[in-house]
């Protein structure tokens, strides 16, 4: 039984430490508040946690006997390791690929714009026309403006793209602007929370609850509803400076 936890204690410190650098530098570069919950990835995190952190070491525990051959006990680890790397793998590039990269100001929302978002084609030309913007593997978020097109005819297609299922200005960087230039049209579409349309009932009574609870006046029109793959964040402006001085879910 020494031997086997041992080799439990060893095998769950190093699932542990690689799985803590790789979903810690994760976190610290792309998914920090609010990048996890938009981009609804708990569940991922959940499966690589529960195949490297808890099933790997506990196989280890049931096969590892001191009586074993060490070639065979070797053979056993080695299996377990390699199916843990799998997953490990799977993982960590489903989390990169879906890495938050821009938080986007368009029309009257916020919305999470994610790596996978951006078509490899869209990635090139926004590199080339607008650099400054353009995406990079090394890019962390970034809170931009993404408006539709001056031209009437480019707007038109881009609204007719979208209509069919195809990309939206906020997949282009090619048009996306600094955060700045974009903020008199923001001021133009803060709204108070029950006039956002996107959250309902029980929910919105929530939100208003939290929004007294913290300090601010739930009938100000000084929210704007930030969206992503999961469900929506109420994110509150300062009407003076125009920076976001808190965020609340309904969760």
């Amino acid at each position: 039984m020494k031997f086997r936890l041992k080799a439990f204690g060893l095998h769950l410190l190093a699932s542990a430490s690689a799985l803590s650098l790789i979903l810690g530098t994760l976190y610290l570069g792309w998914y920090h508040w609010p990048g996890w919950y938009l981009a609804e990835v708990v569940r991922v995190v959940l499966v690589m946690i529960g195949a490297d952190v808890v099933v790997g070491p506990l196989l280890t525990f049931i096969v590892a006997r001191s009586s074993k051959p060490r070639r065979e006990l070797v053979r056993d680890i080695g299996m377990i390791v390699a199916v843990q790397l799998i997953a490990l793998i799977y993982g960590t590039v489903s989390l990169w690929s879906g890495r938050p990269l821009y938080y986007a100001f368009s029309e009257s929302v916020l919305q999470l714009v994610q790596a996978y978002d951006i078509s490899a084609d869209e990635w090139a030309l926004g590199n080339q026309q607008n650099p400054q913007f353009g995406p990079h593997w090394y890019s962390v978020p970034r809170w931009i403006w993404a408006p539709l097109p001056k031209d009437p005819a480019e707007r038109a297609k881009m609204v007719g793209s979208v209509i069919s299922g195809g990309d939206d200005v906020i997949s282009m960087p090619r048009y996306f602007k600094p955060w700045e230039q974009g903020l008199p049209e923001l001021r133009a579409q803060l709204k108070k929370a029950d006039a956002l349309g996107y959250f309902y009932g029980r929910d919105r009574k929530i939100l208003k609850e939290r929004l007294r609870a913290a300090g601010f006046d739930p009938e100000a029109a000084d929210t704007m509803v930030l969206t992503g793959r999961g469900r929506p964040v109420l994110a509150v402006f300062d009407p003076k400076t125009l920076k976001i001085t808190a965020m609340f879910t309904a969760t």
